[in-house]
């Protein structure tokens, strides 16, 4: 991991910090700060850096921990909280929370990808690398999109090479038609016998693996429209069949290393772990999840839950002896605070009796050099599944369905070796659950909130379930609200965009169906 930095910080000090798409400093981004030309510099730094700053921003875990974490976690019911400031539990809104992701995607992500894609353009000694760029590109911009809706795209990240610091807000219909070209066309161009990929800090340049990667990111987007645009989400499908991932060696992963100092951390663990605040302490798995696995006696709950991990009120030192027994793991219920008012303080619930005895991520889970999931073999075998029972598409639902709750299961030992769940486990609670064409889409959406809540990626989380409506969340009830008491739809536009792309913004945020603004929706969520 030393290579990193290697990596790294070289590429801060280039200057190429010169194309960015839209944020509050754009116009510095946008400009190309010095006079050394960028064939002095090798596009597989810019590779690393991207993907790096994909698994949360170098500033203190900025986005991670107030769009993951803060909201993201806990409109999802993965995570409950009662500490203040944590406004996503109670459907509160904060907008310097909710720009948070924009804030720091566009310059810490989006400039690096989008340069690497131009400088690469046309260079056949660069094609791997220009492929992957793409890829990675898309993985961006998927996310962004599906947080807001209509955003800077086709002129975003390009500003210095096209003279537009102003980037337009673009359609997400269309923005989803050219993500879906992009990866089909870059997955297919990727060549075996072609550059070796020396950046790539997530499959080591292998080919192979980026392939089944690419495909799997397409079938992911392509399901994304099946209540938008079942047309087009049909044609991308059929592209996928037969060249996604095919187990969890496939996994895209990023290994983050504590000898980077806090730059290469991983950034759900930083939060967690109590480097900002009492979250440590305050912040446990919600009553809804843990409920699901012990309702199902998931193999999974003796894995990802502990409780008596912190034995002392704020206390940021762990017990060794932690508790892993399935019995009595308890969620903390979301919607609640420390308020002493009846009804709303969690320690008058009837949950409560310590708050050592709710249940903690497994430590496992939250080492500071530990892996960040981006794409896992078990989300594609779900939405294979889905794809199979909507549309017949890509074999049987059942054998897919089989596959990636096997797959959720068994994953879990890339967190840490002792949350191993062998393969005859997890068989036997397919025997006891067996797969029922009547209920598929609602075994299978409740299986893929399941599984992205063990891997921290509540932002995909949440993209599902809006696009599924499963499973079904039951909102919580808090006074004052900024939703009327319902479950967030998606984030509102920053309000420095006001400001600095002031007549994009006027126009982009008049177009939101709902309005512009937590209950705003975006284009596929119908």
């Amino acid at each position: 991991m030393k290579t990193i930095i290697k990596l790294y910080v070289p590429l801060l000090l280039s200057g190429l910090t010169l194309i960015a798409g839209c944020t509050k400093d754009f116009e510095k981004i946008n400009t190309d700060p010095t006079s050394v030309g960028q064939e002095q510099y090798n596009p597989n730094f810019l590779l690393s850096t991207a993907q790096l700053n994909y698994t949360g921003s170098i500033d203190f875990a900025y986005e991670t921990w107030r769009g993951n974490l803060i909201y993201a976690s806990t409109m999802m019911q993965g995570m409950s909280s009662v500490i203040g400031y944590w406004a996503g539990d109670k459907y509160m809104l904060n907008e310097g929370y909710t720009a948070a992701y924009w804030e720091k995607a566009y310059p810490d992500q989006v400039k690096y990808a989008a340069d690497l894609v131009e400088f690469t353009k046309g260079k056949t000694q660069y094609n791997n690398v220009h492929q992957m760029g793409r890829i990675w590109k898309a993985l961006i911009f998927e996310r962004l999109t599906d947080l807001y809706g209509d955003i800077p795209y086709f002129d975003a990240g390009r500003g210095y090479y096209t003279a537009n610091l102003y980037p337009k807000y673009d359609a997400q219909q269309a923005i989803y038609t050219d993500l879906l070209k992009e990866v089909d066309e870059a997955s297919t161009a990727l060549n075996a016998s072609g550059d070796k990929v020396t950046g790539d800090l997530v499959f080591a340049g292998d080919i192979a693996k980026w392939k089944r990667f690419g495909n799997s990111l397409m079938l992911r987007m392509a399901m994304r429209l099946t209540k938008a645009d079942a047309t087009l989400a049909q044609t991308y499908i059929n592209k996928a069949v037969g060249k996604t991932m095919t187990g969890d060696a496939d996994n895209a992963l990023f290994k983050h290393d504590t000898n980077g100092a806090r730059v290469t951390q991983n950034r759900n663990a930083q939060v967690l772990l109590g480097d900002g605040g009492q979250e440590n302490y305050y912040t446990r798995w919600s009553s809804t999840f843990i409920n699901y696995l012990k309702t199902n006696n998931d193999p999974r709950l003796g894995k990802v839950a502990v409780t008596k991990l912190y034995l002392t009120d704020g206390t940021k030192d762990q017990n060794p002896a932690f508790v892993t027994n399935p019995a009595v793991q308890k969620g903390m219920p979301n919607g609640k605070d420390l308020s002493g008012i009846a009804g709303r303080d969690v320690r008058q619930d009837p949950s409560y009796t310590d708050f050592t005895d709710y249940s903690s991520p497994n430590p496992g889970m939250l080492k500071r050099d530990g892996n960040t999931f981006i794409l896992t073999y078990a989300e594609t075998e779900l939405l294979w599944a889905e794809a199979a029972q909507r549309y017949g598409i890509g074999g049987s639902a059942a054998t897919h369905y089989n596959a990636g709750v096997t797959s959720a299961m068994t994953y879990l030992s890339q967190y840490d070796p002792s949350m191993t769940i062998s393969g005859t486990d997890a068989a036997a609670y397919l025997t006891a659950h067996p797969y029922v064409a009547a209920n598929g889409l609602e075994m299978i959406g409740t299986q893929y909130w399941a599984h992205t809540i063990t891997m921290l990626d509540f932002y995909e989380a949440w993209s599902n379930w809006r696009r599924t409506g499963i499973p079904a969340l039951v909102p919580i009830v808090y006074p004052n609200t900024n939703t009327g008491g319902s479950i967030p739809r998606r984030f509102p536009y920053p309000l420095f965009e006001g400001v600095t792309n002031a007549v994009n913004y006027k126009a982009a945020s008049a177009a939101v169906p709902g309005g512009d603004k937590l209950v705003g929706k975006v284009w596929w969520d119908k």
